[in-house]
């Protein structure tokens, strides 16, 4: 065996079980070791992701729910990163507003959202479809797939059993928080639990009141009150009929924004309308974006580098400044989606049918429809209206009369001329 030359000196030699204690004191060592690191690696702080870097570096899209499976990435649909970030808990955002076109990323970007919440920042989580059936189909086609194909979640949330009464079809226990999946229609499902994440999805499909109490977004939201500054709370949809959307009317009442891409030509920055998506008639394959400050004709292949270079801009000012709002149709849909051919296709074929020209302004424009010949009395009183200076009458008018409505706050006065 190897004889040291002095006590002090450092060993280089191999080690006797004599010398090193036996095998019980190395199993003892290797099991501090453990500890150690296991105590280390608790004490280490979560990456300080944003939603969208989590969904990049995270989540996995399966072939079940996804026309793209595999890994997510954000470059691809780019007006997205900004939507998403804003529910991150740095952000002080607290209500998120989406009036969207069909099939441009938005289901896929709020189940990010759903990951990165099990994930990285845990707490209650409401998501509420139209109906309870639908959030059941949702729970299967979505959120299964999203759980089965990101390894960070399977091993957050514990699989459905028949005896585990905390995970099932419609509820997600996960360490820190549970998601609650229901519908529009059960305003039991809308006040079960506190919330401090509301998922509100395609709210314009929503019936007009949960089971007779009430608006069903008035009541999912009434969830998330109690945790003040901390609530988030998305709202997405496909508008519908003016004056009748949800979603138009949460839209108008916030900051308005738009995706502004520059033009490849003359690099104006300009948001997409559909007056300037331009072909020859009977030809939807020669259409063609014409610039707003050039006129010049953009064609499709640029699509890709125009929305990487997009930014979203604020066309209003919100009512309430802790609410930001989006708007995005489908003339952004990305290279392989919804082309500006098929755009173009579509509204040729809708011509000389109103269900179907509805159909494609709620669709592709994300645009709601204006009811003419069915439009209720109030619509049509309401667009003959006129503008007089206050304390002047029109001309005409014989005698005024005047009524008042009696508020907590206030009493409203109207005078009326009538002729």
């Amino acid at each position: 065996m190897y004889a040291p030359t002095s006590t002090s000196s450092p060993r280089s030699g191999p080690i006797s079980g004599e010398d090193r204690g036996g095998d019980d004191d190395l199993t003892a060592f290797d099991g501090a070791t453990d500890i150690q690191r296991t105590w280390s690696a608790g004490l280490t702080p979560d990456p300080d992701l944003t939603v969208s870097q989590w969904a990049d570096r995270h989540r996995r899209l399966s072939s079940r729910a996804s026309a793209e499976p595999g890994r997510y990435r954000t470059m691809r649909t780019p007006y997205m990163r900004e939507i998403m970030d804003r529910l991150s808990p740095n952000d002080p955002t607290q209500r998120v507003v989406f009036m969207k076109a069909a099939q441009v990323g938005a289901t896929e970007a709020g189940n990010n959202w759903i990951g990165f919440v099990v994930h990285q920042a845990p707490g209650p989580m409401l998501a509420v479809q139209p109906t309870v059936e639908l959030a059941k189909r949702n729970s299967r086609q979505r959120i299964d797939p999203l759980i089965d194909e990101s390894p960070e979640l399977r091993d957050r949330v514990k699989p459905a059993r028949s005896r585990d009464a905390g995970n099932t079809m419609l509820s997600k226990e996960f360490a820190g928080g549970i998601l609650i999946m229901t519908g529009a229609n059960s305003a039991v499902g809308l006040r079960s639990t506190p919330a401090r994440y509301i998922f509100l999805d395609e709210v314009d499909a929503y019936p007009p009141s949960a089971d007779e109490e009430g608006d069903p977004v008035t009541l999912a939201e009434a969830r998330s009150l109690t945790f003040a500054h901390r609530r988030k709370v998305l709202l997405v949809s496909t508008p519908t009929i003016k004056g009748l959307s949800r979603i138009e009317r949460e839209y108008e009442a916030s900051d308005q924004r738009r995706f502004f891409v520059p033009c490849p030509h003359c690099s104006q920055m300009q948001w997409l309308k559909f007056e300037r998506l331009r072909w020859d008639k009977g030809k939807p394959e020669t259409a063609k974006y014409h610039c707003e400050g050039c006129d010049v004709a953009i064609a499709e292949h640029h699509k890709t580098l125009m929305l990487e270079a997009g930014e979203w801009r604020a066309t209003a000012t919100s009512s309430d400044p802790r609410t930001v709002g989006y708007h995005l149709s489908a003339l952004y849909s990305p290279v392989g989606w919804m082309s500006w051919m098929q755009i173009a296709r579509s509204w040729e074929a809708a011509q000389g049918s109103d269900e179907a020209i509805k159909a494609f302004r709620n669709t592709i424009l994300g645009e709601t429809w204006v009811e003419t010949g069915e439009a209720p009395d109030w619509q049509r009183l309401y667009d003959r209206r006129e503008s007089w200076p206050a304390g002047t009458v029109p001309m005409g008018g014989l005698f005024l009369t005047a009524g008042a409505d009696v508020q907590k706050d206030r009493i409203a006065v109207d005078v009326w001329a009538w002729g």
